[in-house]
């Protein structure tokens, strides 16, 4: 089991950091900062610079401890956080991803949860630390607080009019 677990810890917490580091910088086939500063300009957040930079700063932070098994609810706290985002940004696209949709964000957040309930495994920092087991309740916690502050995020800094604006374009996106 704790083989399962280690190999699922690092490839969802890798994709996620991955993920973050494409926002702020030229590698993993990123386009720098100011690409991803435009991403989320083109889906209508505020914030430009800063936001990209929180964006992908919580998402290579929350990865990097996922993998690692490092302090485990915390980093599905802020990888439910970030995904739950990019979930309500597809979101009308439809849940499958050949649309554009929002399939991948939720793999993610469920991941991330399944992980928070089964705890890092033996071969993870919080084990060698001894933090772990997690009591269950963390896993409650960490889920609600990732999904809470994804939506925050959301209702805070985002423009819906921008959507509309950039759809109505000619050429749409």
């Amino acid at each position: 089991m704790d083989t399962g677990i280690l190999i699922l810890r690092l490839l969802v917490g890798l994709l996620i950091a991955g993920h973050g580091v494409q926002k702020v910088s030229p590698y993993l086939g990123g386009r720098g900062l100011d690409g991803g500063t435009e991403e989320f300009r083109a889906d209508g957040f505020r914030g430009g610079v800063l936001t990209a930079l929180a964006a992908g700063g919580g998402q290579i932070g929350s990865g990097l401890l996922l993998a690692a098994g490092a302090l485990t609810p915390l980093a599905v706290t802020g990888a439910v956080g970030v995904m739950t985002v990019a979930l309500t940004v597809k979101w009308h696209n439809g849940l499958w991803v050949q649309n554009d949709g929002y399939e991948y964000p939720l793999v993610l957040i469920g991941t991330a949860a399944a992980l928070a309930a089964t705890g890092p495994g033996a071969w993870s920092v919080d084990a060698a630390l001894g933090l772990t087991p997690y009591p269950l309740w963390w896993a409650a916690l960490a889920l609600a607080a990732g999904v809470g502050s994804g939506l925050l995020t959301r209702l805070v800094l985002h423009r819906p009019a921008a959507r509309a604006r950039r759809t109505a374009a000619p050429g749409g996106r």
